[in-house]
């Protein structure tokens, strides 16, 4: 399917666009745009890349611009056939202080860079999503919450056939930037206590390898206006923090520290709500956009008595991994791999 294509990824120097290039650089796509506003990171990830793939890195494209700029949106958009899009803010406290900088980005950048995509006739666009958009109790999830919306609003308005537009929704990806395991390497090498804000607070945890199956898989399976989402599994935050420690210093002290600005105890993948249409995939689940009209009248008399029995699907229901499974699971990312090969030295 990307065989001669050209993909754009929105937000594309983060850490899912870090492993989309190194999934797809070597096979026989086209073209490869990364798309962001930090000159900075572009100039890394190109001199990254250029080391590691000499023959290939020509294939990868730098675009400067921000999603919330229409126009920087249209320049980087001609010629390409499918997109990612994984530009948000997305630090729960940061929009906290900054709600309206976070509908910026997540909602009315998510629309621009949807309405370019059908102008340009882009045949398929997958927007990334978070577990705070179920149930959101904090503007970072708030936003994202009214993402998807403009996704499943936006896919009304185009065929299908000749753009596709899917959602995405995952909970915490594992090392990925600003999240909690670097965190706590970090203060472990400086030979500081770890920082734990709840050691009961559950969150599903997914690699980045399988975040972006999970845009695969919709991009492949997923019908317009869908959001996807994965079975994946949960563990406390204390495990998770035992499972670190375990790994590169047991001796260290856990300090709890309380729950920050706007923070869950547990998360949600699928709300109870979403539950009634939602269908079962195997390793996914998938919730279909409510597809009736706005002409309300033909709903005051017969409404829809049938639903599905299963209930809100969250970190606290879902499988608890234990510390050993944690830190099989950790094992596994190339980031852990690293650090435990300069931490033996």
């Amino acid at each position: 399917m990307f065989t001669n294509k050209t993909l754009l990824i929105t937000g594309g120097t983060g850490s899912f666009g870090n492993v989309v290039l190194n999934r797809f650089i070597q096979t026989d796509i086209g073209e490869i745009r990364v798309f962001s506003r930090d000159e900075k990171k572009q100039d890394d990830m190109r001199h990254a890349f250029q080391q590691k793939y000499p023959e290939m890195a020509d294939k990868v494209k730098f675009y400067i611009g921000d999603v919330r700029d229409m126009q920087s949106v249209k320049n980087a958009m001609h010629g390409v056939d499918y997109i990612f899009h994984a530009a948000a803010l997305k630090q729960v406290p940061s929009c906290e202080f900054f709600p309206v900088e976070a509908v910026k980005t997540n909602v009315l950048g998510t629309d621009n860079v949807l309405t370019a995509a059908i102008e340009e006739g882009v045949k398929c666009v997958i927007c990334l999503s978070t577990d705070k958009a179920a149930y959101p109790v904090n503007a970072m999830g708030t936003s994202k919450a009214m993402m998807e919306k403009v996704v499943v609003a936006k896919s009304r308005t185009v065929s299908p056939k000749k753009t596709k537009i899917c959602c995405t929704r995952y909970g915490n990806v594992l090392c990925s930037r600003g999240s909690v395991v670097p965190l706590w390497i970090d203060q472990i090498k400086a030979g500081k206590p770890i920082t734990v804000t709840d050691p009961q607070m559950t969150r599903f945890v997914m690699s980045l390898e399988e975040a972006v199956d999970l845009v695969l898989f919709a991009f492949e399976n997923g019908e317009s206006g869908d959001i996807l989402v994965q079975k994946a599994p949960s563990c406390t935050i204390g495990v998770l923090a035992e499972a670190v420690k375990e790994l590169f210093a047991p001796e260290t002290e856990v300090q709890v520290i309380g729950i920050r600005h706007g923070e869950k105890v547990y998360e949600t993948l699928l709300t109870n709500e979403e539950c009634a249409g939602a269908v079962d995939m195997g390793n996914f689940y998938r919730v279909p956009a409510d597809k009736r009209s706005l002409n309300y009248d033909k709903y005051f008399n017969e409404g829809d008595a049938t639903r599905n029995t299963l209930t809100e699907f969250d970190s606290n229901n879902t499988q608890l991994m234990t510390v050993e499974q944690v830190k099989e699971k950790l094992l596994t990312l190339s980031y852990i791999q690293e650090e435990l090969a300069n931490w033996e030295k």
